[in-house]
């Protein structure tokens, strides 16, 4: 009988441990959660527009966008690209295109990623890869290759710069290019 119950307990701990074994999933509900991150809204043929005392000030255009409005560190996605108009007073405008752009809300930091190119209204145009825009203190930057071209003609190629948003002031971290100038 000793012999029996103790088989009997062997068995029954063999099953537990084997239960137990197969049971057992490598991720938590928490951790599979974390690596599918779903947007909280999703938006399809996006066009909104920003008015100030009834002007308009910024038109967005993209065919979608994901909000993650709900995370610790919230932001909002445009991965099929964005094209952005922002509009002077005198109804001037410059635009922004990008073929992805995310918003991130918390730091007012604006990245843009693949084929980005800005027009200003006197017809400068910027290309690059990868831009990056602090709107709280209106400034560009990027450590990628850019190519600037000013309406008079001038090309300026290089890797790194930073400018405010007007390129009234433009810092290149290394450059070539061909400046023109007008004698007189």
């Amino acid at each position: 009988m000793k012999a029996s119950f103790a088989l009997f307990k062997s068995i029954a701990g063999i099953l537990l441990f084997l239960a137990m074994l197969f049971s057992c999933d490598e991720t938590s509900t928490e951790q599979k959660k974390a690596r599918s991150i779903e947007p909280d809204a999703v938006g399809h043929r996006i066009n909104l527009y920003y008015t100030d005392s009834g002007k308009v000030r910024v038109n967005l255009k993209s065919p979608s966008m994901l909000d993650y409005g709900n995370l610790s560190f919230p932001f909002r996605k445009f991965p099929a690209g964005v094209t952005v108009d922002f509009f002077e007073n005198d109804s001037t405008k410059n635009t922004v295109e990008a073929d992805s752009a995310i918003i991130y809300d918390k730091n007012n930091l604006v990245e843009l990623r693949n084929n980005v190119k800005i027009i200003t209204k006197d017809s400068t145009v910027l290309r690059t890869d990868k831009l990056f825009w602090d709107r709280s203190i209106e400034w560009l930057y990027t450590e990628d290759a850019y190519t600037l071209e000013l309406n008079n003609g001038t090309v300026n190629q290089g890797i790194g710069f930073d400018a405010n948003q007007n390129f009234t002031n433009f810092n290149s971290r290394s450059n070539t290019g061909t400046q023109v100038i007008d004698e007189q």
